[in-house]
Parts: C-alpha cells; structure tokens; sequence
C-alpha cells in the first residue's frame, strides 16, 4: 500500500541514505582529492617526464571501473549487497595502498587501476534501493548527489593544501584508511536490508540493454557525460603547469579553484530552477555546452596569462556545475521508467570511460603537440556535443513516482495500468508485476495525485 509522500523518512531509511552517501562520496573524494595536484607530482616520479603516462594513470581508474561496474552489481544480487560491497572497498582500499608506496608512475597506474577495480557503485545504489521505499528513493538518491558534488568541491578546494601537508602518497594512504573504516560503516552502521531484490529504477537488467542503446535521446546524454568527463580529465594533465607557470606554487592552487567553484556554485542554483520550472531545460543544457565550449576555447588561448586561466576555469566550473546537475535528470526524464536503471548503469560507465579517454589522449596530446593541443581536443568534445544536443528532442516536463503495490498476476497488472492512465497529468504507466511496483511519469505542472493514492489503497 503506497504511502503518502509527505512522510518524512523513517530512520532507517535516514541512515541507510547517510551512510551510503558517506561512502560514495570517499569515493569520490579518492578520485578527486589527487585531481588538481596529480600532474605535478607525477612528473617528480620515474617516467614522470612522458605526458602520456601521466594521463594514464590518471585515467585508469576509470577503465576497471567502467569495466566492472555493472558486473558487480549482478554480483550483489547473486552473493548479497554488503559482502560485494566490503570485497569492493577492501580492493581500493589495496589501490590506494599500493599507490602510495609506488615508487614509479608504472606502481601508481596499477594502484589507480585497483582503486578503479572496487566498482561498487552499482552495489550500493541496489543497496540503497532495498533499504528505502519507492516514493522516498528519489530523496535518498538526491544525497547520494550532493555528497558527490560536495565531494567534488572539497577535493579541488582542499587537494592543494594536503598536497603541501603529506603529499600525494600521503592522501592515496588517507584514502586507503578511510575505505577501511568506510567497512565499518557498511558492517555497524547502515542497516541490514529485510530482503534482497530486483529494481528496476536502480539497477541495470542486461534484457533492457538493448533497448537503451538504441534510444537515440539517451545516446546523447551518454555522449555528454563522457565527454564532460574525458576533458575534465584531459585538462588537469594542464591546467596545474599553467597556474605554476602563472606564478602560484603548488600549495596555493586552492586560491583559484575555492573562490570559482563558490562564485560558479551560487550560480548554479537559479540556473537549475529556471530550467526546471519554466520547462527551459533544453535552452539552459544547450547554453551551458556553449558555455564550456567557450571556457576550453579561452584556456587554449590564455595558458600564458594567469588571469586568463583563472576567467576561463570560473566559465568552465559554471558550465560543468550546471552540466552535471542537469544530466541525471535528463535521464531520468527520458529513459523507460522499467529499464530507468538500466538507462543509468550505461550512463555511469560512459562517465568511467570518458575519464579514462580523456587521461590518454589527453595525455599523448600534452607530450606530442603541446598543452594548448589538449583544449583543442576538449573544445573538439564540446562542439561535437553542441551539435548533437541542439538537436535533441525538448525532454517532457514529468517527474517519476514510485508505488509499492504488492504481487500481481499479468492480467491484473494490465488492468491496473489501463486503469491507471485515465488520471489527470498521468504521462506514462509502468507495472511490475514481478517487483510488485507501479511506475508513473507525472506532469511536473500537477496531477491527480490523490486520486491515484486512492485507487491504489483501494486494492485497485
């Protein structure tokens, strides 16, 4: 029986979304924390002096995690959420160990590679799934978001300055124990989900990859995300080397990046609520690729003007913040509300992959052609992305509710869906009879809301 949404989430559902939002964001905060200094300290190491090399291992946390990301969420149905959860972070946790006492850039890739290989994001959001009702998982999905883009923002605020106090090898061990503890967390504090199970929302179902890679709307959104991500990659290869050349030392990178993340931040907010209120989403996603367009365009032209670089990242964190915000939600709008988290299992290993492209080619181009070659090939990225999203289909004004209506015959599905459609500002009607789940895609602009609470208390 479906309950109302204005209940607040249970406590259980409060720690579940709390601890796992606390260990995706370590994750993140493992990936990031190293991105503004890692260049420069890979050139202190043997091999340190080939471009490429630096790229890659950069990168390859992003090939084993797009590699494995979707298997071990299918492992976690087979062998239980937290087990594949606590073997995932004791693998970074060895990543991020090894990296630490690399004493070449060849140890530290094989390092990145292991961190890469705990791909449990998958897992955790299945997890995260068992552990909240259909209506509150979008809340709780919501955390999960802004931890990562807290994340984000603290690593490149902070990442400089832990570069100073212990050094890179200092941070990879920091990682290192915090995943450790992170176990502790998965085995003390986040609950024990009552049963494990199949959702379709949050977990990709390999008979529904078909049909999400042929639906040209989400091949956009996948292009995007991998290329957002592959110059995000690319240009950290750079852009420490031009704030060095620029006259900041390393330990005080923190004075660029923490005042353009804040200033681009408070930006971010009516952006966002603009798009979505005045069903302008499309106007403000095509403006913000111009935006970032522009930004590699200016960093191209300005590595030897300190305040140029500084104007052009202040664009490009605008651009990226609202990017990146806007894109899962864009998914959601679009993707089959049955094969959603299938839709965004294939969302999150283009994002793996585009980081692994962006270090290697990246990478070659620093070493071969010189830095301002590398924002050519990120500028190159952004206008192949204008081009395909100037030309995407305005996404639908609708938003996804989630009810829990216990087991169902076929029959009893269909009728209940046929039922279901006659409701004002209903768009889109999905039953699972095996999941025991209703899906509906409702009109942001209002909908019969308690009428369909009372059909579905009603026993249909």
């Amino acid at each position: 029986m479906p309950r109302s949404d204005s209940n607040p989430m249970t406590s259980t559902e409060r720690r579940a979304a709390i601890s796992l939002a606390g260990i995706f964001g370590l994750r993140m905060l493992g990936m990031f924390l190293i991105l503004p200094v890692f260049a420069l300290y890979a050139k202190t190491l043997p091999g340190g002096d080939d471009h490429t090399l630096i790229g890659l291992a950069l990168g390859m946390y992003g090939l084993t995690q797009a590699i494995l990301m979707i298997p071990f969420g299918m492992a976690s149905d087979r062998f239980g959420r937290k087990p594949v959860i606590i073997v995932g972070l004791v693998i970074f946790a060895l990543g991020s160990f090894y990296a630490a006492n690399a004493t070449d850039l060849w140890g530290v890739m094989i390092g990145r590679a292991l961190q890469g290989a705990g791909a449990i994001s998958a897992a955790l959001t299945a997890l995260l799934a068992d552990l909240t009702r259909e209506e509150k998982r979008t809340q709780a999905m919501a955390m999960i978001g802004s931890t990562i883009g807290l994340a984000f923002a603290v690593s490149l605020a902070t990442g400089p300055a832990f570069y100073h106090w212990i050094g890179v090898p200092g941070m990879f061990a920091m990682t290192g124990v915090l995943a450790l503890l992170a176990i502790l967390v998965v085995k003390f504090v986040t609950p024990n989900p009552g049963k494990t199970a199949f959702h379709s929302d949050a977990e990709a179902n390999p008979a529904r990859l078909g049909d999400v890679m042929r639906n040209v709307e989400l091949l956009r959104l996948n292009w995007g995300i991998f290329s957002l991500h592959a110059a995000q990659m690319a240009m950290f290869i750079v852009v420490p080397f031009a704030l060095v050349r620029g006259g900041l030392d390393a330990q005080h990178h923190w004075q660029v990046y923490l005042p353009v993340l804040l200033a681009s931040l408070v930006l971010l907010v009516p952006v966002i609520i603009y798009g979505e209120k005045r069903g302008e989403l499309k106007k403000v996603f095509v403006a913000a690729i111009a935006l970032m367009f522009v930004a590699q365009i200016g960093l191209a032209f300005s590595m030897h003007l300190f305040w140029g670089v500084v104007a052009a990242l202040f664009i490009y964190f605008v651009a990226f913040n609202i990017l990146e915000a806007s894109l899962p939600s864009l998914v959601s709008k679009i993707a089959p509300p049955e094969a959603k988290g299938t839709a965004m299992g294939v969302y999150n290993t283009s994002q793996a992959l585009g980081m692994f492209f962006g270090g290697l080619v990246g990478g070659w181009l620093a070493q071969h052609q010189g830095f301002a070659a590398v924002f050519a090939f990120c500028a190159g990225l952004m206008g192949i992305w204008l081009l395909l999203a100037a030309r995407m289909v305005p996404p639908p004004r609708v938003k996804t509710q989630m009810f829990h209506v216990g087991a169902l015959s076929a029959d009893e599905a269909q009728r209940l869906a046929s039922k279901l459609t006659v409701f004002v500002g209903v768009e889109a009607v999905t039953v699972l009879p095996e999941e025991g789940s209703v899906l509906l895609k409702v009109s942001q602009n209002g909908w019969d809301e308690e009428g369909v609470k009372h059909l579905l208390q009603g026993g249909h």
